[in-house]
């Protein structure tokens, strides 16, 4: 609870007493002064509740505001020796998101090719933590060292960044999914955009600022029917919140980067999918629920059509955002201040296949050798869009992306990987 829940909406009001009757200049005055002094005494109480700290501490750190801030003791050497890059050249790179599914992704390549990764994450109940947690340790292994932390937490971010000198910030926690926000708004605004601008507001006080790579999404590109999507199509007709909350969070780009010259990339990631990939993605729990001889819900279109998505494999994404960080110019503010125009940019990071999700199901029947229980239902008014394409012209000529898994070879790298992560299977990883 904060402070402010302590302070009445509506102050009292002084009522002066029926039973006296004034009819002298002197007395009026006199009431008019009791009535002044009243309401000063109140107005005064209320400055002092509002300068005074909360009584009430915060139940947990990943619901703070951003204002809040408890001092904590920071493992220092761990944190010097996952950022120290291996040679005079690399990066040092602070990956927010880490233990989530291209968080970690991004972090081990990162750490294999020689820069420096500080990571860090919240391990939110999302989904599992269980998993988040297992990516953790093989990060660890790696020698990325993860952070338990909120976005939120500007004290804490401003501890990193006066730990460790960062050349970049790959952003990549949010609140993901489409369907949660119906259950869950707040947590939409929480991350994706006060979580953001706490990251923006101490990355362009630092000296020298950090390029910002960051996660975006092609749910911004909602209501659009003009396809492939690209960069220049409109995107203001969001069909979720989580679409809205990242449409916002590129005009939230935007302004920083003309008023405090940050050199920010935002890449709309299409349907990711992979080994260590998140359970409430379809790919995920279809193959899951087929495995348990579950029913699964297929959706259609309204014209009877299969949904449709394009599938982009995890080690695709993960070149394009490597190739993002490799063509971010230098941020050109100073503490603060703007020394001049910085790069602005956002790229499609797509397959540029479409397939049906009908499809989808098809494939992962033959791999599992299993046949599926399939309920096919109409597409419900819950966010999800009828298809997604991406253009990505744009990202093959500036960051070099060229897709290269298709939908079929990339479901049996995570099928075995599923199958040896919880199942014990003892055939090869796909790491």
């Amino acid at each position: 609870m904060s402070h402010l829940d302590n302070i009445p909406s509506t102050p009292g009001k002084h009522k002066p007493d029926k039973s006296f009757r004034f009819h002298s200049s002197a007395a009026s005055s006199l009431s008019k002064l009791t009535l002044y002094s009243t309401l000063f005494l109140f107005l005064l109480l209320i400055l002092l509740l509002l300068s005074s700290p909360s009584s009430t501490p915060y139940p947990r750190r990943h619901l703070s505001t951003g204002t809040h801030h408890t001092p904590i003791s920071l493992p220092h050497k761990l944190i010097h020796k996952s950022a120290r890059p291996r040679s005079a050249n690399g990066h040092t790179v602070l990956v927010t998101g880490a233990a989530g599914f291209v968080g970690t992704h991004v972090s081990l390549a990162l750490k294999r090719r020689g820069d420096g990764v500080l990571g860090l994450d919240n391990f939110n109940h999302y989904y599992d933590p269980t998993l988040k947690r297992a990516r953790q340790k093989f990060l660890e292994k790696a020698g990325v060292f993860i952070v338990e932390g909120d976005i939120n937490d500007k004290g804490l971010l401003q501890q990193l960044f006066d730990a460790v000198l960062f050349t970049h910030v790959m952003h990549l926690a949010a609140q993901a999914g489409v369907r949660y926000a119906m259950q869950n708004p707040g947590s939409y605004i929480h991350s994706n955009i006060a979580g953001f601008v706490n990251l923006l507001e101490v990355s362009k006080s630092a000296n020298p600022q950090p390029a910002i790579i960051w996660a975006s999404s092609s749910s911004v590109y909602g209501l659009n029917s003009e396809v492939p999507f690209s960069e220049n199509d409109r995107t203001d007709q969001p069909a979720s919140l989580y679409a809205a909350t990242k449409k916002a969070g590129e005009e939230i780009a935007h302004t920083y980067n003309h008023i405090y010259g940050l050199s920010i990339t935002g890449l709309r990631f299409f349907t990711v999918y992979g080994p260590w990939g998140r359970p409430d993605m379809a790919y995920f729990f279809f193959t899951r629920d087929i495995m348990k001889g579950k029913t699964i819900t297929v959706y259609e279109s309204p014209d009877k059509g299969s949904v449709a998505r394009d599938f982009t494999y995890i080690d695709d994404i993960v070149k394009g955002c490597l190739g993002a960080l490799d063509t971010a110019k230098k941020s050109t503010g100073s503490g603060g201040k703007k020394r001049g125009p910085a790069q602005l940019r956002i790229f499609n990071l797509g397959n540029t296949s479409p397939v049906p999700v009908s499809r989808l199901v098809s494939i992962l029947e033959k791999i599992l050798k299993v046949k599926a229980m399939k309920k096919v239902v109409p597409l419900p008014r819950n966010g999800d869009v009828e298809f997604t394409h991406a253009n990505i012209t744009l990202a093959v000529r500036e960051l070099g992306y060229k897709p290269a898994t298709d939908l079929e070879a990339g479901l049996k790298k995570f099928v075995r990987w599923y199958l040896g992560f919880y199942l014990g299977s003892k055939k090869k990883s796909s790491w």
